[in-house]
């Protein structure tokens, strides 16, 4: 039979994909803006050597590199969005050369900035604060004002700005060798139809019915991978080179620190989500055992690990009925929230389909002023591609929110509340789909979904942010890292995370190679974090309690005007104690009980 083709994008209808217009009309308006910024950010030295002359001085050159940085986000949203399109489109992959070098040469050209307003000394800085000039400056100015000690002087500032592109240049290689240059071949299913295997099916295949079908996918996959394996290793360990670099330079106790600072977390959180998480384990290994069991399997292996254990259910679901069900799931927030959600959906906020050198996986994205695009690979068979809509149209109204309410400066949030906002509304979703059913086989398949959403987040991002702690250490004492390294390392800890039952394919050790999450290292954690704050928030709102949906969207309004452990108290939380995470460890074994009395 004829293998499925992955369609091009002109064979894709346009309601079907973004429209990119709001950022936009057409490519002359991108050129145009982008000689103008071109043109304008030399201007920028008009400040060098007065920045901290007068509260006036201090406040034109923030609006000035404000108006910059509006214009050329906004740039690079348009080409970033065009290249998930079509990867190797060479107009695309040149206009986002283009950004990154014009970026470079404005933090080269305004590298001055920081180390100035760090240099203006106490008493006149609170002078400053104080003129109504710097009113919608404070929340930037403090930001900026407490990195002094990891602010270098101006020609080392001027250096590593230099040399940015280039210390990312792994994530590139990793993009363009994964989603462009490997081939994975062609599956034949038990109907004898041949479906190609790429990124994006992988997971298609990973949760179908057919013992032999989900072992072929996962040996055909990883051959690709073997056969690249030396080179993604070395990009991961340059990756990791540059991380330890860059905090080296700026003067942090170790790369995990260099990345928890900005946002003001401390490396303890960190560290007691992998003790809660480490010291949880026993009931993961239950549901494994339970896995086997009900899959009737000898053994298990990682690729039975997806497949839903209500083998009498399968689903079929358009993307216009994930749409409206997500904005059903979501009614607790109230009717502001979900109709602009719905006008975003149901319009062209979102790319839904896969087509051929399509970005894989999915993601959402915005920038000042314009629309929250969502970039999706939805497939009507993978029931989790529901979840992942609800996920990131999660982040698609936090952002709008957040724009909305906040000046441009303050607006952007951090990754660590980014990923509460997605998690909550996956929970709201769960809630949803089990008060619409009383089958047992739907509530089992729903519950079990909600456990491997935990298992997912809580526990696997975990055991990846241990991966990613150990071999930035590695790193620090001055240990080589190898392939076998990485393997090895990869090794021991995904022994610790399953259970003794659990047969290990030796191709799982090069899981680690890839991972996108890992060249932009100690993101993932945030995941777990976040889902555990997203249980507590969702808990309050679905309860009733008073003022919890008030408290909640107070939350995705405030962007990035609070630290994030901070924004989190205000709406309900304290993730400096272990009770988010271990609720959350909780409610899993608690789903788990109920999943054996439905199935055992």
């Amino acid at each position: 039979m004829s293998a499925e083709k992955i369609p091009t994008r002109v064979e894709i209808p346009e309601r079907d994909k973004w429209d990119l217009r709001h950022l936009f009309v057409d490519v002359s308006k991108w050129r145009e803006d982008f000689a103008w910024v071109q043109q304008t950010y030399p201007r920028l030295q008009q400040w060098k050597g007065k920045v901290g002359d007068s509260a006036n001085s201090l406040a034109g050159c923030l609006e000035f590199e404000k108006a910059l940085e509006t214009k050329i986000q906004r740039l690079y949203h348009f080409a970033s969005l065009q290249l998930a399109e079509d990867s190797t489109n060479p107009d695309y992959l040149a206009r986002v050369g283009q950004v990154q070098n014009l970026l470079t040469r404005i933090g080269e050209a305004g590298a001055f900035i920081v180390p100035e307003i760090q240099a203006i000394d106490d008493q006149k800085f609170a002078e400053f604060m104080a003129d109504p000039a710097l009113a919608e400056w404070p929340v930037k100015l403090h930001k900026i004002r407490r990195m002094k000690p990891h602010v270098l002087s101006e020609p080392e500032e001027r250096l590593l700005a230099l040399g940015s592109a280039a210390l990312d240049g792994y994530d590139d290689t990793f993009s363009q060798l994964t989603d462009v240059d490997m081939k994975f071949g062609i599956l034949t299913d038990a109907t004898g139809r041949e479906k190609p295997l790429t990124q994006s099916s992988f997971g298609s295949f990973l949760v179908k019915r057919d013992d032999e079908l989900r072992k072929r996918a996962f040996h055909q996959f990883y051959a690709e991978f073997q056969d690249h394996q030396y080179t993604l290793a070395t990009s991961l360990a340059y990756s990791v080179k540059a991380d330890v670099f860059r905090a080296r330079a700026r003067n942090y106790s170790s790369a995990l620190e260099a990345t928890l600072f900005p946002d003001d977390v401390p490396v303890a959180v960190y560290d007691n989500l992998i003790k809660s998480v480490r010291s949880h384990l026993d009931p993961l290994f239950r549901y494994f055992e339970l896995r086997r069991r009900v899959l009737g399997l000898d053994e298990l292996h990682h690729y039975d690990t997806y497949v839903p254990l209500v083998l009498e259910i399968e689903t079929h679901i358009s993307f216009d009925e994930a749409v409206e069900t997500v904005l059903a799931a979501l009614a607790p927030l109230g009717k502001e929230y979900v109709d602009l959600l719905a006008e975003g959906l149901r319009g062209r906020w979102c790319d839904r389909y896969e087509t051929k050198s399509k970005r894989s996986g999915a993601f959402s994205s915005g920038s000042y002023g314009a629309p929250p695009y969502i970039l999706m690979n939805y497939k009507e068979d993978v029931f989790a591609d529901v979840y992942t809509l609800a996920h990131e149209a999660g982040h698609s109204m936090h952002s709008w929110l957040s724009q909305k309410s906040q000046p441009f400066q303050d607006y952007d949030y951090p990754i660590f509340l980014a990923e509460v906002a997605s998690t909550f509304n996956e929970e709201l979703l769960t809630h949803h789909l089990l008060k619409q059913t009383s089958d047992p086989k739907m509530r089992a398949y729903i519950i079990n979904r909600q456990i491997d959403d935990i298992r997912g987040t809580l526990f696997r991002q975990t055991m990846f942010a241990e991966f990613e702690k150990n071999i930035h250490a590695l790193e620090e004492k001055g240990d080589a890292l190898t392939l076998d390294v990485f393997k090895s390392e990869y090794h021991e800890i995904l022994a610790a995370y399953f259970a003794q039952n659990f047969v290990f394919d030796p191709q799982l050790d090069l899981e680690c190679l890839r991972i996108p999450h890992f060249y932009s290292a100690f993101y993932v954690y945030k995941y777990a974090t976040g889902i555990s704050a997203a249980v507590a928030l969702s808990e309050r709102v679905l309860a009733g309690e008073t003022g919890s949906v008030e408290a909640y969207l107070d939350f995705l309004c405030s962007g990035g005007s609070r630290f994030p452990l901070e924004t989190l108290n205000a709406a309900g939380v304290d993730m400096t104690k272990p009770a988010p995470v271990e609720s959350t460890l909780r409610l899993f074994e608690q789903r788990l009980d109920e999943l054996e009395d439905l199935l055992l």
